[in-house]
């Protein structure tokens, strides 16, 4: 039985504010650039355009609707629905761009492994169209299917649920194992792959050189952005709540918050990294054809 009550005082958060406007604004900038950049170059589209498309539109969506929780932290929203819609969007975006990285991660993967074949697949956008259809589908059923778990008499503040009243299980183990863990593991496989792969030619090109710091980048962002949050969900649900959580919120919720931010920060480098990556793309694929 929950014993959470109605936070009926405003807890102003400045730090969290403050650190969330400048992630807005920076992320507000390089996404709406990333996809005037694609929506520009749609004439030449690829698999891989179609697989950074859906990365910059989930970022952007994201960060679209962070000044709710810019606005929450200095003037506190009102417990509503309004709030399971903003939390529900926040984590439906947040798991999007996640497997989206990991489709782009197994597809750049097969492009340097195994080149010859990765180009004569006849019908690459159709499968990136439908990869990037099923990750949605995926996503917003999940959350459907679990949305009555932060309504409004579940949270403590708009932002935040009460101490006492974690998400269910079952929802965690699949947010923690489906949502980051397998994800993880993918990434890092297909990342050390390529790595290895264009490390073990002869031919060490200062572009070759390049592509194998930018995957190398982007497997790091990935672990240290969206490791805190997954583990604050364990943490949160295995560990007591302190007896004054809801006395003193300020020293009860302190981990998600700033986990959420740092997991947050990741739809700003994501646009920055892959923008990068896919400059040289298949600049990595010919290369490896040449050689082999």
């Amino acid at each position: 039985m929950s014993m959470c009550v109605t936070n009926t005082t405003c807890n102003v958060e400045v730090l969290l504010g403050v650190a969330y406007t400048p992630l807005f604004l920076l992320g507000l900038l390089v996404n709406t650039a990333a996809l005037r950049a694609f929506v520009a170059q749609r004439a030449s589209w690829t698999d891989s355009h179609v697989y950074m498309l859906n990365l910059a539109a989930a970022d952007f969506t994201l960060i679209l609707f962070l000044p709710f929780r810019i606005f929450d932290a200095f003037y506190c929203l009102s417990k509503t629905y309004l709030c399971t819609f903003l939390i529900s969007i926040h984590y439906i975006n947040m798991y999007a761009s996640i497997l989206t990285s990991t489709a782009i991660s197994v597809h750049r993967c097969l492009a340097v492994k195994f080149p010859l074949k990765a180009r004569a697949w006849r019908r690459r956008k159709e499968t990136a169209l439908a990869v990037c259809l099923a990750i949605w589908v995926l996503v917003v059923g999940l959350c459907a299917a679990y949305h009555k778990s932060n309504d409004p008499e579940k949270l403590w503040r708009c932002y935040e649920r009460c101490k006492d009243n974690p998400l269910p299980f079952e929802f965690i183990m699949i947010l923690v194992f489906l949502g980051f863990f397998i994800p993880l593991l993918i990434i890092v496989f297909c990342s050390s792959q390529i790595i290895y792969t264009l490390l073990k030619e002869d031919d060490k090109s200062v572009e070759k050189k390049n592509i194998v710091g930018i995957v190398t980048a982007n497997m790091i962002v990935f672990i240290v952005c969206y490791t805190p949050i997954h583990v604050s969900f364990l943490v949160n649900y295995f560990s007591d709540p302190p007896a004054d959580w809801q006395s003193n919120p300020t020293t009860a919720h302190t981990y998600l918050p700033v986990s959420e931010w740092i997991a947050t920060t990741n739809c700003c480098l994501d646009s920055i990294s892959y923008y990068f990556l896919l400059k040289d793309f298949y600049s990595s694929s010919k290369l490896t054809h040449n050689t082999t």
